[in-house]
C-alpha cells in the first residue's frame, strides 16, 4: 500500500484554499476582499487564515489552512482511539464557514482534513517541514527511529471532512441542487458513499440538547482510508472539488432577493443554534481548543451578529415555522430524480 504522501495532501489543500476565496470573492458585489493572517504554534506548525468581513454578500466569509503537530493527540482525538493515546502527530486541513448578510442565502460550511498519527514515517515528517511562500515553516513531527534510521513502524492515517448547509429561508430546488452535487462527487468511488455519509452528516450536525438538526445536512466522513492511500486522497479531492459548485449557485440565486427586518431577526435568531452547536458539540473544535491551537482561528467560525431568543417558537403557518417542519429534518432530497 503507497505511504502517505503529506506533500501531495499540502498542497492540494493549499490550492483549495485559493480556489474557494477566488470564487467566493466573484459573488461579492462590494469593494470587500479576503485578508491573509499567517501564524505559528508553539508546540508546531502553524498556517494561514482568511477572513472576508462586513461584505455586501457575505457579512462574514472565514476560510483557513493549518497544518499542525505534536507529541501527544488531545483527548477529543483519543477518545474512540485509545491506541493513540501519547503518540505523535500531525493534521493538516482546510476548514471554511460562510456567514451570508441575505437571510435567503444560507450559511455553508466545509471542512477537508488529513490526520497522520503514530510512528510516522521520515518522508512524512519531512513533508510537514516543506517551504511554501505564503504559509510559516513547519517543523518535524516526533519520530521512533531506530538504529538504522527507519521508521519502526507504518503511520495511522486517515482522511475526514465534508459540507453541509444551514439554510435560513427553505427552497427546495436549492436542496436537491446542494445534495445532487454532493452525491455526484462521491459516485465514482462507490454507490454507498453518498447514503452512508449523508446519514453520517445527519446523524453528526444533529444538536442533541435541542433535538434539532442544524441544517439541511450534506457530507460527512472521517476515519477514512478503506480505500488506499491514492484512492481515499482522490476522494477527499473530490469532496473539496464539489463545495463551490455545490455553493456558488445558490449564492447567486439568492444573493438579491429583497429580505424584511423579520427575515433578517429570524436569520440572527437561527445563527444562534449555529453557535451552539460549534462550541457544544462540534469535534473540530474541542480537538483545536484542547490541542492548544490558535483560538483565533478555531473560533473564526463563529457568526459576526447572533440573537438569543427564551422559549421562542415561530408562528405556525409561517415560513420561518416551515423551515421546522418541512427542512430541518433527515430527508430524502434526491429521491424525485
Amino acid at each position: 500500500m503507497p505511504a502517505p504522501d503529506l506533500a501531495a495532501v499540502k498542497a492540494y489543500l493549499l490550492d483549495l484554499q485559493d480556489r474557494i476565496c477566488r470564487a467566493l470573492e466573484a459573488e461579492e458585489t462590494g469593494p470587500a476582499r479576503f485578508t491573509e493572517d499567517n501564524w505559528t504554534r508553539a508546540e508546531g506548525g502553524g498556517g494561514r487564515s482568511r477572513v472576508l468581513a462586513d461584505g455586501e454578500v457575505f457579512e462574514k466569509a472565514g476560510v483557513g489552512f493549518s497544518h499542525v503537530h505534536g507529541t501527544q493527540l488531545p483527548p477529543s482525538a483519543t477518545a474512540h482511539r485509545p491506541e493513540l493515546i501519547g503518540k505523535p502527530w500531525q493534521a493538516l486541513g482546510v476548514s471554511l464557514v460562510i456567514h451570508p448578510r441575505n437571510p435567503h442565502v444560507p450559511t455553508s460550511h466545509a471542512n477537508i482534513r488529513f490526520f497522520l498519527a503514530g510512528e510516522t514515517s521520515e518522508k512524512a515528517a519531512q513533508a510537514s517541514s516543506l517551504p511554501s511562500d505564503s504559509v510559516p515553516p513547519i517543523g518535524h513531527c516526533s519520530l521512533d527511529i531506530g538504529h538504522s534510521g527507519a521508521a519502526q513502524a507504518a503511520p495511522v492515517w486517515w482522511f475526514g471532512g465534508g459540507f453541509d448547509l444551514t439554510p435560513y429561508y427553505g427552497y427546495e430546488e436549492d436542496c436537491i441542487h446542494w445534495h445532487r452535487t454532493a452525491r455526484d462527487a462521491v459516485a465514482p468511488f462507490s454507490a454507498d458513499l453518498y447514503p452512508k455519509w449523508k446519514k453520517w452528516c445527519d446523524d453528526y450536525f444533529y444538536l442533541k440538547h435541542r433535538g434539532e438538526p442544524r441544517g439541511i445536512g450534506g457530507l460527512f466522513f472521517d476515519d477514512f482510508n478503506a480505500l488506499g492511500f491514492d484512492q481515499s486522497f482522490a476522494a477527499l479531492r473530490a469532496v473539496g472539488d464539489a463545495y463551490i459548485p455545490a455553493y456558488q449557485p445558490i449564492v447567486a440565486r439568492r444573493k438579491a432577493t429583497p429580505y424584511t427586518d423579520r427575515e433578517r431577526d429570524w436569520q440572527l435568531y437561527r445563527r444562534g443554534r449555529y453557535v451552539e452547536f460549534n462550541l457544544v458539540w462540534d469535534r473540530g473544535t474541542h480537538f483545536g481548543l484542547q490541542s492548544g491551537g490558535r483560538t483565533e482561528s478555531i473560533l473564526m467560525s463563529l457568526p459576526p451578529l447572533v440573537t438569543f431568543k427564551y422559549n421562542y417558537t415561530p408562528t405556525p403557518g409561517t415560513e420561518e415555522a416551515r423551515l421546522h417542519t418541512d427542512f430541518l429534518r433527515p430527508r430524502d432530497w434526491l429521491s424525485g430524480l
